[in-house]
C-alpha cells in the first residue's frame, strides 16, 4: 500500500515538473544570466511583474536613452515594473569595453540604477538564447523581430511572455510605453 501510495505521489510530481517546464518554456522565466558583476540572475524572480528588457551600448547616439530608462524605472518600479539592460557590441562596436567599464560609464554618466546584465549577443550566431526567445515567433508565441540596432526594447507581461516590441528610436518615457506599465 505505501509503495502505490508513494507511487503516486512521485507520479503526480514528475506531472507537475513537467506542466511547469511547458509553461516556462515560452517565457523569459527560463532564463538565468549574469548581471554586469557576474552574479546570477534568475529572470523567474521576475514573475508577477512588467519587464523592459532594452540592449544597450555605451558609444551609441541613442545612448542618452539610459536616462529615460532610469527614470520610468525609478517611477513604476514599486508598481510591479522592471527595467532591465543587456550591453551588446552587435551594431557598429558601440559597446567594445569589459562589463566593468561598462557599469563604470553608466554608472557615471546617468546614474542607472536598475538591473544591468553580462554583455551578450543578441543577434548572429552567437545570439543569447534569450534572444532567441525575443526574436523567433516558434519561440515566442507573438512574431518574429530582427534586433534592429541598440536601445531596442521588449515588453515582456507579468506572465514572463513577449507582448511588444518597440523600435530603437522610440523613446523609453514614450507615451504608449508608459500607458502599457500603467495598464
Amino acid at each position: 500500500m505505501n509503495k502505490i501510495i508513494f507511487g503516486c505521489f512521485f507520479l503526480f510530481g514528475i506531472i507537475a515538473l513537467a506542466q511547469n517546464t511547458q509553461e516556462m518554456s515560452n517565457t523569459i522565466y527560463q532564463f538565468k544570466v549574469d548581471d554586469i558583476e557576474g552574479k546570477e540572475f534568475d529572470l523567474a524572480t521576475l514573475k508577477g511583474k512588467k519587464v523592459m528588457l532594452v540592449n544597450t551600448a555605451s558609444k551609441c547616439g541613442l545612448t542618452p536613452q539610459y536616462e529615460q530608462l532610469e527614470e520610468i524605472y525609478k517611477e513604476y518600479k514599486n508598481d510591479n515594473f522592471m527595467v532591465i539592460g543587456f550591453p551588446a557590441n552587435n551594431f557598429a562596436s558601440q559597446e567594445p569595453g569589459s562589463d566593468e567599464d561598462i557599469a563604470q560609464f553608466y554608472e557615471r554618466n546617468y546614474g542607472v540604477t536598475f538591473p544591468m546584465m553580462s554583455k551578450i549577443s543578441v543577434k548572429g550566431y552567437d545570439m543569447h538564447p534569450l534572444y532567441q526567445l525575443l526574436t523567433q515567433k516558434s519561440k515566442n508565441g507573438l512574431e518574429d523581430s530582427e534586433v534592429q540596432w541598440n536601445f531596442q526594447k521588449y515588453l515582456i507581461n507579468e506572465e514572463g511572455k513577449l507582448v511588444k516590441v518597440i523600435d530603437p528610436r522610440t523613446l523609453p518615457n514614450d507615451d504608449s510605453i508608459l500607458q502599457w506599465i500603467k495598464s
